[in-house]
């Protein structure tokens, strides 16, 4: 109780010596199977005490900028493994095999924000073709990951970053805090989330100004896209800052106001009607594209057509033209598509229903979780509808 406190024990020269003694049997310590054991003997000793542990995901008015070259392999042929090779502040992944071809890669940058709102860490991606030099300003896609995964894992499940090498666009990914929600599921059914500059939606919206005024970005061709609980709270966005965002991409997502309790969030999920009277009424003022497996089992498909409902609340039905289609993605995966065209002969809505899917993103690498590859190509195709667009302020 009383006296000198403890000297704080050092279990540095405890890893240290076993690293020594790795090396000596000839077993690289920070290669494969033996890296994972030194890693477990550190994670305990943190986990006792007896560790720091670096990585504080939770810290407010941190700024971390590293930057990760990545390696973009197919599902089919996992070629690369993420080693991580400190060297100060940057991480190298490299591959697995000398067989992937020879291309200039990205950026991908972590970086932090805080507001009066909250603070969260991000993920930035900036392709190998965007230049300081130049003075053409690019398209912004940001991406709201779903419950239990991050940043790094959503961007290899949808494969968004080699769509933006291709295109020549920046991907924001705002990671959730598990100090937030513990699976860290963005909270799109609580009201004070639902609401502008309030909340979750006001600090994914400060991230989203705070990167548009780092980079040279075309502020008329801002996008917001989420999966399941991140897609909820890309449509929350649509709704409250039309202003900011110029489309959505809802990829197994819920409605605006679906929900304003984990109660009735569960409800909605199961395919209920728990829209407010305000919400039922709700519009989301900006183009939409949503997608949905009819055969999801955590959130029901009902709710993509609500929330094609609230996307053409705004348009005079006698009007509007919808055009129904059907396909069947080079996967297998078979599909209807109906688009909603307004009288100037623009896209209000895209619907897409995967026959057979579950919850997953359509055409997704299994690289990342919640992903099925047997496609359509969800990614491409948001990134199709989003450029098919007009621009604010232009025929």
């Amino acid at each position: 109780m009383g006296g000198q406190p403890a000297a704080r024990f050092d279990a540095s020269g405890i890893t240290e010596t076993i690293k020594r003694a790795l090396a000596s049997a000839g077993l690289d310590p920070h290669a494969g199977t033996m890296k994972g054991v030194t890693n477990i003997i550190e994670q305990a000793l943190s986990t006792a005490g007896l560790m720091q542990c670096g990585d504080t995901p939770g810290g407010r008015g941190v700024t971390i900028d590293s930057t990760a070259r990545e390696i973009h392999a197919e599902p089919e042929n996992p070629v690369a493994i993420q080693r991580q090779a400190v060297e100060r502040d940057e991480i190298v992944v490299e591959p697995r095999t000398s067989d992937i071809p020879a291309r200039r890669r990205g950026e991908f940058l972590e970086r932090s924000f805080a507001g009066v709102n909250g603070a969260r860490l991000y993920k930035v991606y900036v392709p190998a073709q965007y230049s300081v030099a130049s003075t053409e300003r690019v398209p912004m896609v940001v991406m709201l990951h779903g419950c239990t995964q991050s940043p790094d894992d959503f961007a290899n499940g949808t494969r968004m970053n080699a769509l933006a090498d291709e295109h020549g666009f920046i991907v924001v990914y705002p990671a959730q805090s598990a100090n937030a929600n513990v699976q860290k599921c963005w909270n799109w059914f609580r009201t004070q989330d639902q609401i502008r500059e309030s909340g979750e939606p006001a600090i994914i919206a400060g991230i989203t100004r705070d990167v548009a005024s780092t980079y040279r970005i075309d502020e008329r061709r801002i996008f917001v896209a989420g999966m399941s609980a991140g897609a909820a709270m890309a449509v929350i966005l649509g709704a409250t800052y039309p202003d900011l965002y110029a489309a959505v991409g809802a990829h197994s997502g819920l409605a605006y106001g679906a929900a304003h309790d984990m109660p009735s969030a569960f409800g909605a999920m199961r395919g209920g009607s728990g829209l407010s009277r305000a919400a039922s009424q709700a519009a989301i003022a900006i183009p939409t594209i949503v997608f949905h497996g009819d055969g999801d089992h955590t959130v029901d498909a009902r709710n993509a057509t609500t929330i094609v409902e609230q996307t053409t609340a705004r348009h005079d039905h006698a009007t509007l033209r919808v055009d129904a289609s059907t396909g069947t993605a080079p996967g297998g995966r078979t599909y209807s598509r109906t688009d909603y065209v307004d009288a100037s002969d623009r896209v209000v809505a895209e619907q897409w229903t995967l026959h057979g899917a579950g919850h997953a993103w359509s055409g997704g690498s299994a690289a990342g979780s919640f992903t099925d590859p047997r496609g359509p190509d969800a990614s491409r195709e948001m990134i199709r509808f989003f450029f098919s667009l007009a621009r604010a302020g232009t025929a």
